[in-house]
């Protein structure tokens, strides 16, 4: 049985009838830009072909009937819809609160979802379901919204209601990417730019390796990055760290040397995100693996986001024929992504594998990925 007859049968069997429709939204992967979203910086993700998919109809009650194929159900009365709830469940109710609170009458409704993109790998699994449920709602309630639009109000929901403090790259990359294509995101004008990745076209495939080593974005770890780049920001006198044009300057005013490395990190960062948008506009997209290279060893040695498995899986991948390769995601665990030459992807994913095996650490498992749509709906 297909997921979509699956789904249709659960939501059935809760509903006695049909769905009114079925829509989707991917994880993403970024290519290239981590922790520059926060710092009004640029970014460049794409989306996956790994995706949550919602089957959903409105309720003549007020009561949100949430499903994960793989989890549980909850039951939400909409006059109990408050921040701080947690689970699963709280990515939906985060939408249909968000909805709500933007002055949307929104009703009671039944959201049936499956979704094989990766819990706590860093491939935005949460952004998945999250967008998937603003598509649906949008369109069961008529709402009028661009695809900006709904990425905003699904990171609403994960800001507000969850309680993660990310920045938009994660929604604005489920909702608007395009097949073949990166989005290059500017967080602060939030202007957008789909930039041509015909990875297939040029002979490359990516490796997407998740290294089992869960993350979560609620951790403290993120919170205090953050904070200390607004402080930074604050030091310096800028509104972001994206203003900083003297990185050598900027550093030479601060005093703290974590705060520096946090810093050298954000803007070297911005720069490579916008080397990496010029080289994907001419379609030299060999010439991205010293750039992914370089952003991991930054992520490690200036940002301090990475931990053991994820290094290893990156110099292995190197080392097995991967022309480049990085952390991606909010880190302290989570993927790796490597660009590699067309049909090696699954061979390096293996070589990774053994070297898992060989230092003592669990099974990473991997896929092989090519950019592909943002959300919509598919019945």
């Amino acid at each position: 049985m297909s997921k979509l007859d699956t789904l249709t049968q659960r939501y059935r069997s809760i509903v006695g009838d049909d769905p009114e429709g079925i829509w989707f939204a991917p994880g993403r992967v970024n290519l290239i830009g981590e922790h520059t979203d926060y710092n009004d910086g640029f970014v460049l993700p794409f989306a996956l072909e790994r995706r949550a998919i919602m089957a959903a109809g409105l309720r003549d009650d007020d009561l949100l009937v949430l499903v994960s194929l793989e989890l549980d159900e909850v039951r939400i009365p909409l006059a109990d819809l408050a921040p701080g709830v947690g689970g699963w469940a709280a990515y939906l109710a985060g939408v249909v609160w968000a909805l709500r609170e933007a002055g949307h009458d929104v009703r009671g409704c039944t959201l049936v979802m499956t979704s094989d993109v990766p819990l706590g790998a860093g491939l935005s699994s949460s952004a998945a379901i999250e967008c998937a449920a603003v598509a649906a709602l949008c369109d069961l309630h008529g709402i009028e919204a661009t695809p900006m639009e709904r990425a905003k109000l699904a990171r609403v929901a994960e800001n507000a209601y969850v309680g993660a403090p990310t920045g938009l790259l994660d929604q604005a990359a489920s909702t608007l990417c395009r097949a073949d294509a990166g989005l290059f995101l500017d967080c602060r004008t939030l202007e957008t730019e789909m930039v041509p990745l015909p990875m297939a076209e040029q002979g490359f495939e990516m490796l997407v390796l998740d290294t089992k080593t869960p993350h979560s974005h609620v951790d403290g770890e993120y919170g205090t990055r953050r904070a200390s780049c607004e402080e930074a920001a604050r030091i310096l006198g800028v509104p972001a760290l994206r203003d900083v044009t003297d990185l050598d300057a900027a550093l030479a005013r601060l005093d703290d040397e974590e705060m520096r490395r946090r810093v050298r990190h954000v803007v070297t960062e911005n720069a490579r995100v916008l080397e990496a948008l010029e080289i994907a506009r001419a379609g030299r997209l060999a010439d991205l693996a010293p750039l992914l290279d370089a952003s991991h060893a930054s992520m490690r040695d200036d940002y301090e986001i990475t931990v053991p498995t994820v290094d290893l899986a990156v110099e292995e991948a190197r080392r097995a024929g991967a022309i480049g390769a990085r952390m991606t995601g909010g880190g302290f665990g989570g993927c790796i992504i490597a660009l590699c030459p067309a049909g090696e992807a699954d061979r390096i994913g293996r070589a990774v594998a053994e070297a898992f095996a060989a230092a003592g650490y669990d099974a990473p498992e991997w896929f092989t990925a090519l950019p592909a749509a943002g959300a919509g709906r598919l019945a």
